[in-house]
């Protein structure tokens, strides 16, 4: 290895406790080219000694093996997805332009190795295979069907087409993602007068003011264009005009006809997936991407949609009216818009159920429900969490906690927290996994993120975040236990690595806890008083449950239309006639937008994760809420036994099982819609 190389910090193993943490202190952006060039040249060394091995394939010289390669480029790719996704600046956007592609590349040269595809095609169909242990048989099927599915069968001249169109999509998601970071970050609402805070609750209008003096503005606030800072001023800001001003920047990120509008860049990112669909043998992108998720055919995510979106759609148009309603009661001569939605959806809540979310809010300290998402995982899976104070971070924001079996002391892993919004730093929350957990050659620790975009205010002052950010909190951490709670042999099958429709079960599981009194009365506390919720609130927060579940169905199963359909297409699409068409023939109401517009929608154009596959909430929804109701057939949402079985069946056993059959290890059956019926005061079919 040549003297920079040795020198190169992002090249030398993680060090100190815990297995070794990386240390930020060290790493330079400059460091990331030389070093994901010469990981990307090991592993490639690595893989062809596997392909060659003269010997017999088992699975110690072939899948093993394969399991053991590439740790350097894995640590590599850790730390540079925190830069990509936490502090990207316009120095690492070149370096990302460029490495993407290569690390693209890796996939194809892997999945391509003809030598390599033999050995363990020849192992999947030998008596051998049978005599492994049956985390071994399903990480050998796991290889060999992902080999298959990514076109190790094809003939050469396909092969190498399919590599290009990876390569040029590796580079068309980073574009996307850049294109729409820059539109976030240069777009704001200015609030020039005192009357432009009229309705915001106090500590919201303190960010604002914040958000402005960072900004360097020579205004009196700023409402930064992040959903954590639009959807509450839309909530609650009393201006209508401003509140139209602050959907339309949010709402059209991306469709600007700028520079950084995303249109031309993701109609090329579905002409490739189509494309390469295809070559692949398959139909369309959907049907490719659906080949290894629980639901298997699009037909079948868009019957769950349809059976879903019509009592949603109803639901809507009752609301709709009550809030109409208070709108001409007020002196209002207009048509409830979308901008409208929300605040006049808390007018309504407010009056119907006497419940105000500004007043809850007061309760919802951040630090207070981070306390209690601990409290709940030690109560449930009896974890413990000691904060640490040595361990190399990335950012001032970010906290570590090391988590552990509080009976036993024994660490489990590491969980790092990241809370506020900032500047290069990608909206929404997310969960990422820097390290799986695994036991292949000894104990490896797993480390997680969690990661959220809430609005930092005052120092002095705590951080108030809404309800819905709370259950988002709730809903991260639950990614987060699933890879902290493995406990696989093999990281291939570690912690959250299960099907893309499967993956979001644990997570929605989890937002049940947070409304749930014990954690109200021990977390919830009033910011001044510091008393808890008054039981005649915990209860009106209990009415109001369901309350706007027919906007946020409707929200987020639009947008699960659009994705769908999007990737069942293989035609040239115009985003913004298909867009139109599509929620035309849906019945959209006129009230309400996509959650994701086609040219902001990240989950499906940042990357191949979610595309075709956003119906997965709504999937992993059906599966949660009848989970959930087997804490309700026990004791209740602490019953220790269904508790045990959850962890046990469910977040301790990562992909090392059939998803369908490991959810019928917990439950006993298969998962049944009508419980995601009864848990939205859907109506349910007899």
């Amino acid at each position: 290895m040549m003297k920079a190389q040795i020198d190169n910090p992002l090249l030398k193993e993680w060090s100190g406790p815990y297995g070794g943490v990386p240390d930020f202190t060290e790493y330079k952006i400059s460091d990331f080219k030389p070093a994901i060039e010469f990981a990307i040249q090991e592993k490639l060394e690595e893989l062809d000694a596997i392909a060659d091995n003269a010997e017999k394939p088992t699975f110690e010289n072939t899948i093993k093996a394969l399991e053991l390669s590439g740790e350097k480029l894995d640590r590599i790719h850790a730390v540079y997805g925190i830069y990509r996704s936490n502090l990207s600046t316009p120095e690492f956007n070149v370096v990302d332009t460029e490495m993407s592609p290569k690390l693209a590349e890796i996939n194809d040269k892997l999945y391509q190795n003809e030598k390599l595809f033999l050995r363990i095609e020849s192992l999947y169909k030998s008596d051998e295979s049978k005599k492994l242990t049956d985390e071994q048989q399903r990480l050998l099927w796991l290889y060999y069907s992902d080999f298959v599915r990514e076109g190790a069968e094809l003939k050469k001249e396909d092969k190498i087409k399919v590599a290009q169109i990876n390569q040029e999509l590796a580079a068309l998601f980073t574009l996307f993602s850049q294109k729409l970071l820059a539109e976030e970050n240069d777009q704001y609402i200015e609030l020039k007068t005192e009357a432009d805070f009229e309705g915001l609750p106090e500590a919201f209008k303190n960010a604002a003011i914040a958000e402005a003096e960072e900004r360097k503005l020579h205004v009196l606030g700023c409402i930064g264009n992040t959903r954590s800072s639009i959807e509450p001023f839309l909530t609650f800001s009393s201006q209508r005009s401003l509140r139209e001003k602050a959907f339309d920047i949010f709402v059209n990120r991306g469709d600007n006809g700028n520079k950084n509008d995303t249109n031309e860049t993701l109609v090329s990112i579905l002409k490739l997936r189509a494309e390469k669909a295809k070559i692949l043998g398959f139909n369309n992108f959907a049907e490719w991407s659906l080949s290894n998720k629980m639901a298997k055919d699009p037909q079948k995510t868009l019957d769950l949609m349809e059976s879903v979106w019509k009592p949603a759609v109803e639901k809507v148009k009752n609301d709709v009216s009550n809030m109409q309603e208070m709108a001409e009661q007020e002196g209002g001569n207009f048509k409830i818009q979308p901008w409208d939605y929300r605040y006049y959806a808390e007018k309504v809540r407010k009056a119907k159920y006497d419940l105000d979310q500004n007043e809850i809010k007061q309760y919802l300290q951040l630090e207070n429900l981070r306390e209690g998402m601990f409290w709940t995982a030690g109560e449930l899976f009896d974890l413990g969490f000691k904060q640490l104070f040595d361990v190399p971070v990335y950012h001032s924001d970010v906290r570590v906690w090391e988590v552990n079996n509080k009976n036993t002391g024994e660490p489990i892993g590491l969980w790092y927290f990241d809370p506020y919004a900032r500047v290069g730093k990608r909206s929404g929350a997310w969960m990422n996994s820097h390290r799986d957990q695994q036991k292949i050659n000894g104990k490896v620790l797993p480390i997680v993120s969690n990661n959220c975009n809430f609005i930092k205010g005052n120092a002095d002052e705590p951080v108030l975040i809404s309800w819905d950010d709370a259950s988002t909190l709730f809903h991260e951490f639950g990614h987060a236990l699933h890879g902290l709670c493995s406990n696989v042999t093999y990281p291939s099958l570690s912690g959250t690595s299960v099907a893309r429709d499967y993956v979001e079960f644990p997570s929605q599981l989890l937002e049940h806890w947070l409304a749930t009194p014990e954690v109200l009365n021990k977390f919830a506390l009033h910011y001044k008083t510091n008393e808890p919720l008054s039981q005649s609130l915990v209860e009106r927060i209990g009415n109001a449950a369901n309350f706007n579940e027919g906007f946020a169905t409707v929200e987020t199963i639009s947008s699960s239309f659009v994705d769908m359909k999007l990737h069942l297409t293989t035609e040239v699409v115009d985003p913004h006639q298909f867009e139109k068409q599509v929620l035309e023939e849906i019945n959209m109401p006129s009230e309400i937008v996509m959650r994701h517009r086609i040219p902001q929608f990240a989950h499906i154009f940042s990357s191949d994760g979610y595309a075709a596959g956003y119906y997965s909430y709504l999937w992993a929804d059906v599966i949660n809420a009848d989970a959930y109701e087997a804490f309700l057939e026990g004791s209740g949402p602490f019953d220790k036994v269904v508790s045990k079985r959850l962890l046990e069946t469910v977040l301790s056993v990562g992909n090392t099982i059939d998803n369908e059959k490991m959810y019928e290890n917990f439950r006993g059956h298969a998962p049944k819609s009508d419980a995601l019926m009864r848990a939205r005061n859907f109506p349910v079919e007899n």
